[in-house]
């Protein structure tokens, strides 16, 4: 993996800001003191008169940006997961889910790969939190060009975005020439008919080295990247359960109500069929690296074929 590019999808989401702002003068963008560590820094110093430095008051900066929104702008609210859908959750539903306005939330900082931040920091909840407003869209890309390609797309889209962007750097593992993202689509990385690992965020990569390890053992794995948790792609989840008739789902978010839900709920509903749930089971965090935590808690491909083989 030495010869892999890594990036930061936070460090996309600055990026792909930037590429907006020069495209589109509707956008702004709004920070509660942390664009160093969001990356909309990137934004400021291109685009100074669009960026707000809203400071740490994160539920009026989202208030404010339902204001903007209400004007005819986009404005693209950024601070850590642990703020912008947890701190700011009352804003966020009632001024911009319920009017359904044109606001797009930027989370970094989820999860517990934040590592060393510890557990008031690790949020492993907002998947649960933002699929439960409706008419909110949710997404978690897995790399670079998955998550710059989010944003244009967020942007495209009428309506409230929530994206979830990481603060470690991982590998990546799309071709930008012949990549192609649409809201609400997974997207088929591997063949395989013997299980289906459906993962999203940083948890893609890993789901990508455990089928080798899998296959190495004669196990032929499904990887599905389900970027969208909500609307999610229930065409390739029943088509995964019809030709693999088992699944796993992989995310670095508490198994409650996140992408594992969403999944079973689909299943139950098409077609039934057996399911484990990687992710974290329903704890807390706690402090150390991000490698150190994602073994601890089983985010690993390790975890994966675990899960995998508990079948």
């Amino acid at each position: 993996m030495a010869d892999v590019k890594k990036i930061a999808t936070r460090e996309s989401y600055g990026n792909a800001l930037v590429e907006l702002g020069r495209e589109h003068e509707d956008i702004v963008v709004l920070d509660a003191d942390l664009s160093k560590s969001t990356k909309t820094n990137t934004f400021k110093k291109a685009f100074p008169d669009r960026h707000f430095n809203c400071g740490i008051a994160e539920c009026n900066m989202t208030a404010a940006a339902a204001g903007m929104a209400a004007m005819g702008l986009v404005p693209f609210v950024s601070s850590f997961a642990m703020f912008a859908a947890g701190r700011a959750y009352e804003q966020v539903r009632n001024s911009i889910g319920y009017p359904h306005l044109n606001v797009k939330i930027g989370a970094t900082h989820a999860g517990i790969s934040v590592g060393e931040d510890g557990a008031s920091h690790q949020c492993c909840e907002d998947f649960a939190l933002m699929r439960a407003i409706p008419g909110m869209v949710v997404l978690c890309p897995s790399d670079d060009v998955e998550a710059r390609a989010a944003v244009h797309a967020a942007y495209a889209h009428e309506g409230p975005v929530y994206m979830r962007f990481g603060r470690l750097a991982v590998p990546v593992i799309h071709d930008e020439a012949n990549f192609k993202f649409e809201i609400g689509k997974g997207e088929q990385l591997t063949e395989g008919t013997d299980v289906a690992i459906i993962a999203n965020g940083l948890l893609v990569n890993e789901a990508l080295k455990a089928e080798a390890m899998l296959r190495e053992e004669g196990v032929r794995a499904r990887v599905i990247n389900m970027c969208t948790i909500k609307p999610i792609d229930e065409e390739i989840i029943v088509k995964a359960a019809r030709e693999c008739g088992r699944i796993v789902t992989c995310e670095e978010h508490s198994v409650v109500g996140g992408l594992g839900e969403a999944v079973a709920m689909v299943l139950a509903q098409k077609h039934p069929a057996p399911i484990r749930c990687v992710g974290v089971q329903d704890v807390f965090g706690t402090s150390g690296t991000a490698a150190e935590l994602l073994e601890r808690y089983g985010l690993t491909a390790g975890g994966i074929v675990e899960a995998v083989k508990s079948f």
